[in-house]
């Protein structure tokens, strides 16, 4: 039996008390990826607390994708999802590779299309200017987890059309075999929902919740280089950031409140009649 704690009488409901006894067993690895828990029945008699208070604890963490249930059989812990830092440019393979992760890259398509409105914006074209389209479906240990869509000037992605992007990322054949020096990335997240085509890529219902990264990347000189879509599934992806508080300047003073006595209310009144 796992040890759990003695939930405490405390204004936190019994069932969040639950969820998160759940909770840290799942995230010290007593129960794995794809380990069964208990049986509603059981959790009841470990907790002293009702199969309704275990209900709504478990629909919580299925609800946060922690858990997830098999109709007749039970609840079963979610596999982590992969993550990616966005604290420096890096490509998805690099990134994933270091975390250990199997990865393969399934070109779709490779051609010269006139540039959309918004790309040809993007790298200062005109509209309908001759650019390159690369799609690729990226897959983590054999998953589709993400579908790309990158855009680069016609002359580098004509080169590319020799490499490998089945195992590749593309920064890296750019900085290590082109020698074009990565400067910096401008970045947009946003979600929607799956469509036909994203749908069937990636291998979820149509309207499934995807997360999607509009990403601009410059060379060294700020010049566009890579524009790109980047629809990621929502259960099994995410971008972590960490951030920090900038402090407050001490040397600074704070703005000074101005009073206002009766008598300059008074005058300001007289002076508004």
């Amino acid at each position: 039996m796992k040890n759990f704690r003695t939930l405490e009488l405390s204004p936190v409901p019994l069932y969040t008390q639950v969820k998160e006894n759940l909770r840290e067993r799942i995230l010290d690895g007593s129960y794995a990826p794809h380990a069964q828990l208990p049986a509603e029945s059981e959790m009841s008699a470990i907790f002293g607390v009702s199969r309704i208070t275990i209900r709504q604890a478990l629909s919580d963490l299925q609800k946060e994708g922690v858990i997830f249930k098999i109709p007749g059989k039970g609840s079963f812990v979610s596999k982590p999802k992969a993550f990616q830092q966005l604290t420096q440019l890096e490509g998805f393979a690099e990134a994933m590779s270091r975390m250990g992760y199997e990865i393969y890259n399934q070109v779709t398509s490779h051609k010269i299309i006139d540039a959309p409105p918004k790309v040809a914006r993007q790298f200062g074209l005109s509209a309908a200017a001759p650019i390159t389209e690369i799609k690729r479906i990226r897959f983590l240990n054999r998953e589709p987890v993400s579908l790309e869509i990158t855009y680069l000037p016609q002359e580098i992605g004509e080169r590319l059309r020799k490499e490998d992007l089945a195992t590749r990322d593309i920064f890296l054949i750019l900085e290590n075999d082109y020698g074009i020096a990565l400067g910096h990335a401008d970045l947009q997240i946003d979600a929607l929902l799956a469509d036909v085509t994203l749908a069937h890529a990636l291998r979820v219902p149509e309207g499934t919740a995807l997360l999607r990264l509009q990403r601009l990347t410059h060379r060294a000189d700020r010049t566009p280089l890579d524009f790109e879509y980047l629809y990621f599934r929502g259960d099994a992806f995410q971008y972590r950031l960490q951030i920090e508080r900038k402090a407050a300047d001490a040397t600074a003073s704070p703005s000074p409140v101005r009073r206002v006595d009766n008598k300059t209310r008074s005058k300001r009144s007289t002076a508004c009649e």
